[in-house]
């Protein structure tokens, strides 16, 4: 038998703009304090820049920006979740990381269907937790695509 069951789900949950989003541990690489990014040219508005994670150039997103909920002033107060998907890491700066916890994969809810923008695809689940209302974020979706990458 295996130490996790497949109904059970670890997330880390943080906060942008006074709401509260969680993705899966599984994902998450480190958590690092804020450090300014060099911009780089002809990159989405929602891209920083890079910075240098122990000699590896890693991106850096706004991920309030990314959401379409403003655009972050980043301070010391702010936080770098540093993700991983496939061979591709990148730093998600949000405004404060908050926990980590174990769910039951059953008390996940389908986001409704509000709009037809992009931002859906970056919800893939709701939440509903000790009366706060948490959006499961994937990672895959917030992450440039190799093709933006190129252009």
């Amino acid at each position: 038998m295996t130490a996790t069951t497949p109904s059970k789900v670890e997330l880390i949950s943080f906060e942008i703009g006074g709401q509260e989003f969680c993705i899966d541990i599984i994902s998450v690489r480190e958590i690092r304090g804020w450090t300014p990014a060099s911009p780089m040219p002809q990159t989405p508005p929602y891209m920083l820049g890079v910075i240098n994670l122990r000699g590896a150039v890693m991106p850096v997103m706004d991920v309030r920006q990314r959401l379409g909920l403003g655009v972050t002033e980043p301070s010391t107060r702010h936080v770098i979740v540093v993700v991983h998907e496939g061979d591709q890491l990148a730093g998600l700066l949000v405004d404060a990381v908050q926990e980590t916890f174990l769910v039951d994969a059953a008390q996940f809810q389908a986001p409704p269907e509000l709009s037809a923008s992009d931002e859906a695809a970056f919800v893939d689940a709701i939440l509903p937790l000790e009366g706060r209302m948490l959006s499961r974020l994937v990672v895959s979706s917030l992450l440039p695509t190799p093709a933006a990458k190129a252009a």
